[in-house]
């Protein structure tokens, strides 16, 4: 006899495994493209602090090859409090924790001067990333069209997608582990394939680590 109480742990195990990965990487079924704003709360100041109703002009600071935390608080002080940031990598992470993460490109020109409310965004790697010569954009659909999302995220790829198409991912390596991070996981192979009309069918991807090789 099925011992109902081992079976129903497990269930619950993966249930909850499920909600902390969506929890930690921002959601997959996210549709939004726009840049992620870093949500940390070290220095909240640094992204929704009060400024000057009048606002002044000022040389934009630069910050690249600063830690994502230290350019906010320059930013801050030098009168810039609307603050932005993204993943460079085009993976679609969120900088939670903006002193894990260290600056690429900002969307201001350094020495530019620029009203003190106008909006910074960082492009922004993992400190013990490389940061790629121009950011990666993520990839969208474009007339109705598959992309080609192999290299791409798991995360990225599912938010370029219509939010009701059904996405179906499995470990490219046949070792059966459970996608849970989508930036985590890079794509292998896709169906449809890239150029596909897209009308509403079903999408299946294979993917590994992006420390790992396809298959």
């Amino acid at each position: 006899m099925a011992n109902w109480k081992v079976i129903g742990g497990i269930a619950g195990g993966v249930i909850v495994l499920g909600a902390i990965g969506n929890a930690i990487d921002g959601g997959d079924s996210s549709t939004s493209t726009a840049p992620v704003t870093s949500t940390a709360t070290e220095s909240s100041d640094a992204k929704s602090g009060s400024k000057d109703s009048s606002s002044e002009t000022k040389a934009v600071p630069n910050f690249i090859g600063m830690g994502l935390q230290s350019a906010q608080d320059t930013a801050q002080a030098a009168g810039f409090y609307t603050l932005t940031s993204h993943d460079s990598l085009g993976r679609a992470r969120n900088q939670i924790l903006d002193r894990d993460w260290k600056v690429c490109s900002q969307s201001v020109k350094a020495g530019k001067a620029m009203p003190t409310d106008t909006e910074l965004d960082f492009g922004a790697v993992k400190l013990a990333e490389t940061c790629p010569k121009t950011d990666q954009a993520e990839p969208t659909t474009v007339g109705g069209t598959m992309p080609d999302f192999a290299g791409k995220s798991v995360k990225a790829a599912k938010a370029a997608l219509d939010s009701g198409t059904s996405v179906e991912v499995e470990d490219a390596s046949g070792d059966g582990r459970y996608i849970i991070i989508g930036s985590n996981w890079k794509i292998c192979t896709q169906t449809p394939k890239a150029g596909t009309a897209l009308n509403g069918q079903p999408v299946e991807f294979t993917a590994v680590k992006f420390d790992e090789t396809c298959p």
